[in-house]
């Protein structure tokens, strides 16, 4: 019962991560089309800010806290080649969220960041959430 508790809270913070991850870098798409001093720029810097300290990092951190749970009290996961492949793309998402945040300081700096670089990437963490979906529910191998 304990590890379905577990489970639960593991699910609930890889949403309230997907979330922020998908919408974190739209607040700073909005911030580059102003700039700073702008209303506009200061009130996404605002958000970004709040998102990336309520959402994000907690549910990053929570995700992998309870994450690594699961797998303490249930070793055979280590034993499937799909739960390698799920293990790789959250470690590519992580990864994605320390770039996004250092994007974010450099356009809460006034820093030259490509808004075109930045529309791609927000599509990556999306696609990634498909493979960790996909491995998770269907366990292709």
């Amino acid at each position: 019962m304990l590890y379905l508790w577990i489970k639960a809270l593991h699910l609930i913070f890889v949403v309230a991560f997907m979330a922020g991850m998908l919408v974190y870098p739209r607040y700073k798409l909005h911030q580059l089309a102003s700039s700073p001093g702008n209303e506009l720029f200061e009130t996404m810097k605002s958000a970004s800010k709040k998102l990336k300290m309520i959402i994000l990092n907690p549910s990053v951190i929570l995700v992998w806290i309870f994450g690594i749970t699961m797998v303490v009290m249930n070793k055979a996961l280590l034993e499937n080649g799909w739960f390698h492949v799920k293990l790789l793309a959250v470690i590519i998402l992580t990864g994605m969220h320390g770039y996004f945040v250092m994007l974010g300081r450099k356009i809460d700096e006034g820093k030259e960041v490509s808004p075109k670089q930045l529309k791609m990437m927000n599509e990556v963490p999306f696609l990634l959430f498909i493979i960790v979906a996909i491995m998770v529910i269907v366990h292709p191998f």
